[in-house]
């Protein structure tokens, strides 16, 4: 009652109201462009070649089914996100990057995010034309003249980035990340499809399967929003100091370390290094001969129903959530901002102690999050394989669980700021 309560209120305010009509025009954009195919294709054939290929199902799944109807925001915003993300890398090499984005304040950041913007463009062009050029290969378009080559080009990268401007403007205008709503759209957009799906193919001798599978899904749901929101709180103390006739400081916090930091970044490294031996080894098998055979037997070890490749599958996220934290957690600076602040942990002493303190503390946390996200990622086959129901499978784990998980929590999280904060004005 407390949750529809919430809800109705949001719409007694015209400007939440106003942000979140904005919200669902920009998501029924999305939904237009999205369906809007660039003709000649073979949609049958298409289909097909993405069902059979996990990386471009998963990416077909976060652009809401706009790749595998080659539609005009075919790319979504995974060349943004691969900028991003390539842009956070090279912090780790370039120190002039490090301290833009992690000592400049809001201008550095305004600026790192201004050369991911830059990177989308060569990034969707490069994704683009491999993703044509695979098509061509398999047959499920023709060859394009070169005329018609850069068009599409210049389309789908101009589709990608005016996703990007979408999401920004929601991040400015609307309700939590631009960006994270618009995959959350695509993700979800498939759901009336499985509905579709599992109302065609139902069959009553199935009936316990469907009950074992929604039970599991509902245990693994509450099980990833627990994890998600679950945290380990670390006491801090600021000494008082003595201004004048005023004293500050002398009081203690909390400085929460969460048991999943990395977020889905693993499971994405992880299956984007699994899937492309598969993928390589997929051109070459028709080559006969010694180059033949050895792409045969990879593209066997790297069957996605296989053993060895859930195992190895749960080991990668495992170590990727491990390397990704390391990237995005600095313990030596946050010693270092705690100490000019003049904050500490009771019982240890500030600077390189209490650096090695938070990496011993997150180590230990982060096994637990590492893996549960292991788990996470392999689920849907294991309860696939059980259950043999195969739609919903973002129910049961993988990343779109994930993502739809913390975009909701977060988006829930932000719209009850705002209500507090109207509670506040009022007294």
């Amino acid at each position: 009652m407390n949750m529809l309560s919430s809800i109705a209120r949001i719409f007694t305010f015209s400007d939440l109201r106003n942000k979140i009509v904005f919200i669902l025009g920009v998501f029924v954009i999305f939904r237009l462009m999205a369906n809007i195919p660039i003709p000649g294709i073979d949609a049958e054939r298409l289909q097909q070649f993405f069902s059979g290929n996990q990386l471009l199902g998963l990416l077909n799944l976060f652009t809401g089914g706009a790749m595998d109807n080659l539609s005009i925001v075919m790319l979504g915003l995974g060349p943004y996100i691969t900028g991003v993300i390539v842009m956070q890398l090279l912090t780790m090499i370039f120190p002039a990057l490090e301290r833009m984005y992690k000592e400049e304040g809001e201008a550095g950041r305004a600026k790192f995010n201004q050369y991911g913007r830059l990177l989308t463009v060569p990034f969707a062009f490069a994704q683009g034309y491999g993703f044509l050029a695979l098509l061509s290969q398999q047959g499920i378009i023709g060859s394009l003249s070169p005329i018609t080559l850069v068009t599409a080009l210049c389309t789908m990268a101009g589709g990608t980035l005016l996703l990007m401007w979408l999401g920004e403007l929601i991040t400015e205008k609307g309700i939590g990340n631009g960006v994270s709503l618009l995959i959350f759209a695509g993700i979800v957009s498939g759901v009336p499809a499985s509905v579709r799906q599992i109302l065609l193919a139902y069959d009553p001798s199935k009936l316990l399967s469907y009950i074992i599978f929604f039970v599991m899904a509902i245990v693994i749901i509450a099980g990833v929003v627990f994890i998600t929101e679950a945290r380990r709180n670390v006491q801090v103390s600021y000494a008082k100091r003595v201004r004048g006739n005023r004293v500050y400081g002398g009081t203690s916090t909390y400085l929460p370390l969460q048991i999943n930091p990395a977020g889905v970044m693993p499971i994405i490294f992880a299956l984007s290094l699994l899937t492309f031996p598969g993928m390589i080894a997929s051109f070459l098998s028709g080559a006969g001969g010694i180059v033949g055979s050895i792409a045969l037997a990879v593209q066997g070890f790297f069957n996605p129903a296989s053993l060895t490749y859930g195992l190895l599958y749960f080991v990668l996220v495992v170590a990727f959530t491990f390397f990704y934290t390391s990237i995005t957690f600095d313990p030596k600076s946050i010693s270092t901002n705690l100490q000019k602040m003049g904050g500490f942990v009771p019982g240890v002493r500030p600077g390189v102690p209490t650096a090695r303190f938070l990496s011993f503390t997150l180590n230990r946390i982060l096994l637990i999050g590492a893996l549960f996200l292991g788990v996470i990622a392999v689920l849907p086959s294991i309860i696939q394989g059980v259950t043999a129901i195969g739609a919903f499978q973002f129910l049961v784990g993988g990343t779109a669980l994930l993502i739809v998980v913390s975009v909701v929590l977060e988006t829930v999280r932000q719209i009850r700021a705002q209500l507090h904060m109207r509670d506040y004005d009022s007294f």
